[in-house]
């Protein structure tokens, strides 16, 4: 039998009388549950713009690329293709020529990111999906076609249904001589619009893809590649492929995942989370304080009981824990009120999104939210650290209440 947690119980739930301990008692753990639901709706609110940022980045970026670790690009042959192709987990393997262009259509022009790739990119990515005009395919009865943002779209002001009137791409020669003459500084390719993306303002008011064939010609790259974009075998594990291409090229190429490929962006939402995590368990301290004050009031209106107690063959460390158990409970109910006000929250929003984002431009219509049993134990975590720490000088002062004093 739990002595001391039996006594703590009883000054919780006693119907006796109502004091102003009870009701610093019963504010506390208020405070303690808005404080943990909070907190859980904020690290879920956290969780759902990570998954958001992967959903968005997902459609474009492949599950591994490739990539050269000095200079821009690297030579490709068959040779280091094959190694690469039949490298365990590898799907599809796809070449790609990315650099940046002047774009000009009519009377209007603008630089934009050129993303030249095989006719296999799009079995494994999912751009065909996002295409609102026109089709994502890129050669077609012979004729090169570019597949456009709808930001570029916009700011040239581009027909997508017009087949008269082609784009130009420009791009500087390696050793132009200086010259008023663009012929003489630049290449220069025509190409027809086929069709217009959106997929993310940062992808549509810059890129457009062309066929690798084109590129290539353009930017005289031959058999220069800036990477390789790779689709992995559904049932192999990412990180294990990355491993085995990195065995298989070597130290001179640099193989990032679809995460890696964002580090800094889905660090900052790391660190943004840990700060919140930081902030809102500062406060739950702030909220705890009231358990600080009524644990030490209760230790004042129970010295008689606590002098009993000890005449009676109870330890120091008896009496101690009796209002050690006290603030736990406070504090354990109000979290558990509060872990499960924020659970449900979560859910409701997660299933009806009732809280909008109120945005034209937004992604999504509603907040999004993802739960992860972490956010929920490191909650509990911090709970009950914070109750440690504001409990524990009211008991010690308790077990220190002299007996001859109090009888």
């Amino acid at each position: 039998m739990n002595v001391p947690f039996l006594i703590a119980k009883r000054y919780f739930i006693s119907k006796k009388k109502r004091n102003i301990i009870n009701i610093i008692s019963i504010i506390s753990m208020v405070g303690v549950a808005v404080g943990t639901a909070a907190l859980i709706i904020v690290l879920s609110v956290f969780n759902g713009l990570e998954d958001l940022i992967r959903s968005i980045y997902g459609s474009f970026d492949p599950d591994l690329k490739v990539t050269s670790v000095q200079g821009k690009g690297f030579e490709l042959d068959e040779k280091l293709l094959e190694r690469v192709r039949k490298t365990p987990g590898v799907l599809i393997v796809t070449e790609v020529i990315e650099d940046n262009a002047l774009l000009r259509y009519e009377d209007r022009q603008m630089v934009v990111k050129m993303k030249g790739v095989s006719p296999n990119f799009f079995a494994q990515n999912k751009i065909d999906s996002a295409v609102i005009e026109g089709t994502y395919q890129l050669n077609r009865a012979g004729n090169n076609y570019a597949l456009i943002g709808r930001g570029v779209q916009y700011q040239l002001s581009i027909r997508a249904t017009n087949a008269i009137v082609p784009m130009f791409l420009l791009y500087p020669k390696a050793k132009a001589s200086l010259s008023l003459d663009p012929e003489n500084t630049f290449r220069e390719k025509p190409i027809m619009v086929g069709g217009v993306f959106v997929i993310e303002r940062q992808y549509d008011d810059s890129y457009i893809f062309v066929p690798l064939e084109f590129a290539r010609d353009l930017l005289a790259y031959g058999t220069k590649r800036t990477s390789l974009e790779i689709r992995v075998e559904s049932r192999r594990k990412i990180n294990e492929v990355e491993q085995r291409l990195q065995q298989v090229l070597g130290p001179n190429f640099d193989i990032k995942n679809s995460d890696e490929q964002h580090l800094s962006l889905l660090r900052a939402v790391k660190v943004e989370k840990l700060f919140v995590f930081i902030t809102f368990a500062f406060i739950l301290l702030i909220a705890s304080l009231n358990i600080f004050f009524s644990l030490s009031m209760l230790v004042i209106d129970k010295k008689k009981d606590i002098a009993i107690l000890a005449s009676i063959g109870a330890t120091p460390q008896v009496i101690r824990n009796i209002f050690l158990a006290e603030g736990a409970i406070v504090a354990f109910v109000g979290a558990f009120i509060g872990l499960a006000a924020g659970l449900l929250i979560c859910w409701i929003q997660q299933t009806f999104g009732l809280v909008s984002m109120n945005m034209a431009t937004a992604l999504v219509e509603a907040y999004p939210v993802k739960m992860q049993i972490q956010d929920f134990i490191l909650t509990g975590v911090a709970i009950f650290i914070i109750t440690l720490l504001v409990s524990i000088r009211p008991a010690r002062t308790a077990a220190a209440t002299d007996v001859r004093d109090n009888i």
